[in-house]
């Protein structure tokens, strides 16, 4: 990987940034409830987590004793979306992401966020975190007519940034992200905290990655190699 300064550093949220698992679980099971089933573990939901809120939602409705026709799964759907796009108090930054996100942006790297998340939680759970002016843009699952792994989200940012992909890091923790790097064409590194179905070997034997982390500090390091500090005149 060869990069130079300043270089986009784009992020995805959900298992990279911020650990969002223990408030989907209890939206979820909120949801459930006002359905009149019963709840889900914390371990199945969480394993549902990746592809956004329709993909999960399917999922949690596939778990059920009846089927839901397709009005009940629409209602399902906007009653767990209504109550998650304030649901921020279960969740928490990483460990060292505050400190990273301000060194990249102290050194000159544009951030930004692309994620599967619909936008109005996103944009939620970072003011509530208090790091939401680090991003711009931020582009969520329901910005676009598709969501990751198709590339072309993650190529709104890049549009938007003016960045060619070869000078770009996208930041993830899962398949999706690392296959979405792939495909258009950006440096991919893996958190390896976060929400993946597989091993960092196998993913970064199927996708390729230029970093696997377990700690932001080491990615900072990481990028820090790859481009000059940002010094006064």
């Amino acid at each position: 990987m060869t990069i130079s300064a300043p270089c986009p550093i784009i992020f995805d949220l959900d298992g990279t940034l911020i650990d969002s698992a223990p408030d989907i679980h209890a939206t979820v099971n909120r949801t459930l409830q006002a359905y009149g089933y019963g709840g889900l573990s914390f371990a199945q939901v969480r394993s549902f987590i990746g592809h956004g809120a329709p993909h999960l939602i399917e999922r949690v409705i596939g778990t059920l004793p009846n089927a839901l026709d397709a009005d009940m799964k629409a209602s399902f759907l906007n009653d767990f979306l209504r109550a998650y796009d304030q649901a921020v108090d279960l969740t928490h930054l990483y460990p060292n992401v505050r400190g990273a996100l301000q060194h990249l942006m102290d050194n000159g790297h544009p951030l930004a966020i692309c994620t599967n998340k619909p936008v109005q939680p996103t944009q939620s759970i970072l003011a509530h975190l208090g790091i939401s002016d680090f991003f711009k843009p931020v582009i969520g699952g329901d910005s676009l007519t598709t969501k990751k792994p198709d590339p072309a989200p993650l190529r709104a940012v890049l549009a938007t940034l003016s960045c060619d992909p070869a000078n770009a890091l996208y930041v993830g923790d899962s398949e999706v992200d690392a296959q979405t790097a792939q495909a258009a064409g950006v440096s991919f590194a893996l958190y390896a905290h976060g929400y993946r179905k597989s091993s960092c070997a196998e993913i970064a034997s199927r996708f390729g990655c230029a970093l696997i982390f377990d700690d932001f500090t080491e990615l900072t390091a990481f990028i820090d190699t790859k481009t000059p500090p940002i010094t006064a005149p």
